[in-house]
């Protein structure tokens, strides 16, 4: 068996172990949940200890029994599992998260989450399988008080023991410049989109300066995202010429360069896969097959390779009357409720 190399991170206060690569369990709307629960077996059987999860992705349930069956079948103790979860929209908005968090908990067929996440810092709901023109009449703009009033229920969650750490999940530095001040209980760890074409320099340097652990999705471009998510000008970290280069100087996939590049930087990709776990893995263990590290000047080459190309640009949470997507992520560098 295989083992995820591991960071230590500060917990309010306290030591949290985390693997330094995981595996993401959102199948979109290409792989069924039991194609999931199966490449969660097989790779918890291989080393991975770090699963991301999330109740949107409606696969819980069916993970919740792999999880049981890990557990029970010696493959690891409970204690080395990291599991995350996340509060979905629907819930956000009204407030719900104590039975978000509960819901999860039973389908995981867990006694307590790792990390629980708030998936999206505005309480916008969308139909599953909705198409990118689709608008809910409900949605709104993030506004601070809103969020806090989440965050303050995440935060009950941490002192009742349900979940060993939490986090916030696709903000920015507007949002999180509102937000952190008023935090009882800091985020440890943040989920962003994070490859080699769309870097976040600005947004992870502030994390880290906020003692916030990024942890990057879509970290190979994510090319089984659902198609709502796709547009003409997206540009796929894996084609990058800089990537493809240095692959075949190392005789490997240009995916596998994109996970060496986001653990050698520091964040935690989280990348999903039925078929490629294994390389995945290997490829950032030295010693095993592919797992020899970037140099210094291919780590400068791929940094100087970002597109600034956004992936999941969430078209489907917009609000009447913003003018595009590009509202959603602050580009102006002001949010509504922004206290001066």
């Amino acid at each position: 068996m295989k083992k995820a190399p591991t960071k230590i991170l500060k917990n309010n206060g306290k030591d949290f172990e985390i693997p330094c690569i995981g595996l993401g369990t959102f199948g979109s709307d290409k792989f069924s949940p039991e194609q999931v629960a199966n490449a969660v077996k097989g790779a918890a059987i291989y080393g991975y200890r770090l699963f991301d999860c999330a109740s949107v992705y409606g696969n819980e349930d069916v993970i919740g029994k792999v999880f049981a069956d890990v557990v029970n079948e010696g493959i690891a103790k409970r204690e080395e599992l990291v599991i995350t979860s996340k509060v979905w929209n629907d819930m956000h908005g009204r407030g719900d998260i104590l039975l978000s968090c509960a819901k999860s908990l039973k389908d995981l067929r867990l006694d307590y989450i790792d990390i629980y996440f708030v998936h999206w810092p505005f309480p916008n709901y969308h139909a599953p399988g909705c198409d990118a023109d689709s608008r809910n009449p409900d949605s709104r703009p993030f506004f601070t008080d809103e969020f806090m009033a989440c965050w303050r229920q995440t935060e009950r969650l941490y002192d009742m023991g349900l979940a060993r750490s939490i986090g916030m999940s696709n903000m920015t530095i507007p949002k999180l410049e509102a937000v952190l001040p008023q935090c009882r209980i800091k985020p440890m760890v943040i989920e962003i989109e994070l490859h080699p074409a769309f870097q976040q320099e600005e947004l992870y340097n502030y994390c880290i300066s906020k003692g916030i652990q990024p942890i990057g999705y879509c970290p190979i471009g994510s090319p089984n995202r659902p198609e709502r998510d796709k547009t003409p000008e997206d540009i796929a970290a894996t084609e990058l010429p800089e990537v493809v280069e240095i692959a075949n100087a190392h005789n490997i996939h240009p995916a596998l360069v994109c996970l060496k590049w986001a653990v050698q930087r520091g964040h935690i990709p989280i990348p999903f896969s039925v078929n490629n776990y294994k390389s995945n893995l290997d490829c950032v263990l030295p010693g095993a097959p592919g797992g020899d590290p970037l140099t210094s000047e291919e780590m400068a080459e791929i940094k100087k390779a970002d597109k600034k190309c956004r992936l999941v640009k969430g078209h489907v949470f917009l609000w009447e009357g913003a003018s595009d997507w590009r509202a959603l992520w602050d580009e102006n560098g002001k949010i509504p409720g922004w206290k001066e």
